[in-house]
């Protein structure tokens, strides 16, 4: 793809802007909490950009749009639409208790309510998948999008990605990260609009659309459908759903640097409204572009992954395709940069802190979150160009596979944990200790069936243990939660019926697309 003067310029105008006020901000961080918690001062606009920047990567914009290209059409969207609801849960339900307690890392709050080993399991295990896993992941698929849309050298982008990332977040911690996410997720969205509004008028405008693509806008699908039947869509896919949203570090760090309750509620409720536009702006024009240009993706060496690709290819215009550059990297490097300041954190103060060096200082802990972040980013980098192999069946596989080992345990070990009060010490550690070896026995013997009915199949067995367990052997009381008596837990006045619309909302497009 050609870049003109001006898509460069446009390019490098909007990286120096990002970094240079991203690391202005956050210039003056002395404290661990100021590192990694931005000072619990972050206000609810930052909050709602960030969790976006952080969720938006390149596995939409190459993997999502291909879907919605493909056989799963809209119905791929159920990722992102029961993500409203899940994130209006999440407001409601965890956050409260979240931020009541004060805690830094989400494995923090499983020692006030188990004991310190459940804590120490969670942090290992977050670790293993942070630094093996997602990391490596987003670095190897940030770059193969950018090689696909823009033709550029993947090794060499690996490389950029992390060096920027780990640039401003191992300067400002939390703070620059939510600063740069400022920028790149509202550059994200405005940029999708773009391909959205252009795909419309390729191919003659809205109700065209709607009337050529009739038998890919559905949003239930067969049961016996490969990718997404409704039998995950109804149990399976809300288990990573509330993990991810709910209880995933690189996620929930930024609602837990919350000004106040009313500003953590705001935030997230004001992401859920975005969720609902994601599938317009990255589904859809994928569907477009199979409109388009089908017989490109279906033809010898042709993939439906190709599908935004060819859409900027073809319909971006020169100039703005520097600006679609800008925002794509910039969604890659906020993904990214939120992996490794979460990453740090959670290995500066559940891991080190917590076991080994448990008086150190301000400056210990952030020279310690500095180190792991530029350790960690080395080691993603390594493994990312490895990810292409054969072996690991593709990227997205690679992924979810990894995540069912631990998922299903953290959310049975939270949800159980907080509604039922005398679930016992044993009961917490054993959902965490049983994941791996129930969907490891799954995916041995079963590998046939969807890795959403798989993390369903092991969240059930792990509350059935927790039960016998609890009725076996109960607290005699309840586990005392810390409190943070100084922390503003009054609420937004409006901010339930703000929640309310965005569910009511999403059942509106599901009944409309069913």
């Amino acid at each position: 793809m050609r870049f003109s003067t001006l898509d460069i310029s446009i390019f490098v105008a909007f990286f120096a802007l990002v970094l240079s006020i991203s690391m202005y901000k956050s210039r003056k961080e002395k404290t661990g909490e100021d590192y990694f918690l931005a000072g619990r001062n972050l206000l609810w606009p930052f909050i709602s950009l960030s969790l976006i920047a952080a969720n938006i990567s390149s596995e939409h914009f190459v993997g999502m749009s291909g879907q919605g290209a493909g056989s799963v059409g809209l119905a791929i969207a159920s990722y992102e639409w029961l993500a409203a609801i899940t994130l209006v849960f999440v407001a409601f339900f965890f956050l409260p208790k979240f931020l009541s307690s004060g805690i830094y890392t989400i494995p923090e709050f499983l020692e006030y309510r188990y004991n310190s080993t459940a804590r120490g399991i969670m942090a290992f295990y977050t670790m293993i998948i942070y630094v093996g896993v997602t990391i490596a992941s987003v670095l190897y698929s940030g770059a193969l999008a950018l090689k696909t849309i823009f033709d550029v050298d993947l090794t060499q982008s690996i490389w950029a990605i992390g060096a920027v990332a780990a640039l401003y977040t191992i300067w400002g911690g939390l703070k620059a990260v939510a600063w740069a996410d400022l920028f790149q997720g509202s550059a994200l969205i405005l940029g999708g609009i773009v391909v959205m509004v252009l795909a419309f008028i390729a191919v003659g405008g809205v109700q065209e659309f709607f009337q050529t693509n009739s038998d890919k806008l559905h949003m239930i699908l067969p049961k016996d459908h490969p990718v997404l039947p409704w039998t995950a869509l109804v149990i399976g896919l809300w288990i990573p759903n509330l993990y991810y949203w709910g209880l995933n570090q690189f996620i929930t760090q930024r609602s837990l640097a919350a000004k106040s309750l009313k500003h953590g509620q705001l935030g997230i409720i004001f992401a859920a409204g975005l969720k609902l536009l994601i599938p317009f702006i990255i589904v859809m024009p994928g569907i477009m572009a199979f409109q388009l240009y089908g017989n490109q993706m279906s033809g010898s060496g042709g993939t439906a992954d190709a599908a935004y690709p060819l859409l900027i290819r073809n319909l971006v215009p020169g100039g703005l395709r520097g600006f679609m550059l800008a925002a794509i990297a910039g969604a890659v490097i906020s993904t990214l940069a939120s992996m490794l300041n979460s990453a740090s954190t959670i290995f500066t103060m559940d891991l080190f802190k917590r076991y080994w060096k448990q008086d150190a200082s301000q400056r210990a802990i952030i020279t310690m979150g500095r180190v792991t972040t530029f350790i960690f980013v080395m080691i993603g980098c390594v493994i990312a160009p490895q990810l292409g192999h054969p072996r690991f069946q593709g990227i997205f596989n690679y992924i979810q596979e990894f995540q069912g080992y631990i998922s299903p345990g953290i959310l049975g070990a939270f949800l159980f944990g907080l509604l039922i009060k005398r679930a016992p010490q044993a009961a917490g550690v054993a959902a965490l200790m049983l994941n791996p070896l129930i969907y490891g026995f799954l995916a041995w013997q079963f590998g046939d069936i969807a890795f959403l009915n798989r993390m369903a199949i092991t969240f059930g067995v792990i509350i059935l243990v927790m039960t016998v367990i609890t009725l076996l052997r109960p607290l005699e009381k309840p586990m005392v939660m810390p409190v943070r008596e100084t922390f503003d837990m009054r609420p937004a006045p409006a901010v339930k019926y703000l929640g309310i619309a965005v569910v009511l909302i999403t059942i509106t497009l599901y009944i409309i697309f069913w």
